[in-house]
């Protein structure tokens, strides 16, 4: 049986959840700032978007292989040994990516902070459901959501302002001071870790569940939309639109305000009305979101886009805060590292969908690979032929949930 966890006092709290929060952030923030620098990659090294894609890609392969294993290296050893590990990793890749001479040393030096953005990533979720009291959960996991989403669309806008200040290098720069100062708070503010020495089955089966496959799957989806938002957007925006990288930056700046103002609500909605309801009406934004996209933008421009965010944000961050509260549910304490190394590892999976395989249809609608001399009006074809597509993924999601909680029901009935 499961010992009564201590509740941290209120100043240890706060420590705990600032450090958390930047730790998280650092890790989305990785995911999306490399972006919009595309462009200017593609022109510094004199390389097409294929290859400039892969400084994306790296960084998203790196964390998708590296998730589950941050997990259960967590609950083995323990999770806050294993965070800071993980921000030390992240610190020394963004030194390197900031100082990389070429583009295939910038890649693998992605590859490293991929490796260390896993491990802030999922201990970071692991500790705020272990520190959180069990009433309070749902709002901590909307606070992780808004943490979440605000650095992955903070990178494109932070992005469009460093750039024409410091060049691509810049947007790494940045990152270095702020794994600094997360792995001070780290050291300093986290607790220790009673449970850490413990023996670990190799197996992934006690934590898999059929309970938990629907999750997993439906996050997968959700990411690859949301990737695709960040990875194409300023493309439409900038080529499709003819805005400057700091109006694009700005543009895209929405999605972070939004997410600001609907995490923490969205995790007290979770705590009072449950987690299958909100996560109902999250998917049902998100559909919306993604048809307004394939729709409106090709129709009236930056406004049309812009209203597309303010719905699709939202359902985001509903969907987010429902699932992880409904994953991490009813999981054993030393099995927490290893079902949100699992929820990263759909998510992750996700992004790099939504970074490729979105790529490829985008390409497709645009008519061509080489974006940065496309029309306009090609680039606005790409835009609703992607987007139309991932509203279907969102119809595909929705059919998944009613499926769990029609399978759920049928389990009842049984009993």
């Amino acid at each position: 049986m499961e010992q009564e966890k201590s509740v941290p006092s209120g100043t240890a709290q706060t420590g705990i959840t600032v450090t958390l929060a930047l730790a998280m952030g650092l890790a989305s923030l990785g995911t999306s700032i490399a972006n919009i620098a595309l462009p200017a990659l593609a022109e510094a090294f004199s390389a097409p978007f294929s290859q400039v894609q892969a400084v994306v890609v790296a960084y998203l392969a790196a964390l998708t292989v590296s998730v589950v294993i941050a997990g259960r290296l967590g609950d083995r050893f323990g999770l806050k040994p294993m965070l800071v590990m993980g921000l030390v990793l992240f610190a020394v890749a963004s030194l390197l990516c900031a100082v990389a001479p070429s583009l295939w040393l910038l890649t693998g030096a992605r590859v490293v902070q991929g490796i260390g953005a896993a491990f802030l990533m999922t201990l970071a979720m692991a500790l705020t459901r272990q520190s959180a009291d069990e009433a309070r959960v749902g709002r901590a996991m909307g606070l992780l959501g808004t943490v979440s989403a605000l650095g992955t669309a903070l990178g494109p806008s932070l992005g469009g302002l460093l750039i024409p200040l410091a060049g691509w290098r810049g947007i790494f720069w940045v990152q270095v001071p702020l794994a600094a100062l997360a792995l001070i708070l780290a050291v300093s503010m986290l607790p220790g870790d009673a449970g850490k020495g413990k023996t670990m089955s190799a197996s992934l089966r006690p934590v898999m569940n059929r309970a938990l496959v629907p999750n997993l799957l439906v996050n997968i989806l959700i990411a690859a939309v949301m990737m695709t938002t960040l990875v194409f957007g300023p493309f439409y925006l900038g080529i499709g639109l003819g805005l400057t990288a700091t109006q694009v930056g700005f543009v895209m700046a929405v999605g972070p305000v939004i997410s600001i103002f609907s995490g923490v609500p969205s995790g007290r909605l979770v705590d009072g009305w449950g987690s299958g309801r909100v996560l109902a009406i999250g998917l049902v934004l998100l559909t919306a979101g993604t048809l307004l996209l394939a729709l409106l933008p090709t129709m009236i421009g930056v406004a049309g886009y812009v209203l597309s965010i303010v719905v699709l944000t939202p359902g985001y961050q509903l969907f987010q805060a429902a699932n992880n509260t409904a994953a991490l549910a009813d999981v054993a304490k030393d099995r927490r590292g290893t079902v949100s190394g699992l929820l990263g590892l759909s998510r992750n999976i996700g992004l790099i969908a939504g970074a490729s395989a979105m790529g490829a249809v985008f390409a497709f609608g645009v008519g061509t690979e080489d974006f940065t001399h496309a029309t306009p009006s090609a680039i606005a074809a790409g835009m609703r032929v992607t987007f139309l597509l991932a509203c279907a993924m969102m119809i595909v999601a929705i059919a998944v949930t009613l499926g769990r909680w029609d399978a759920r029901a049928g389990s009842g009935r049984s009993r």
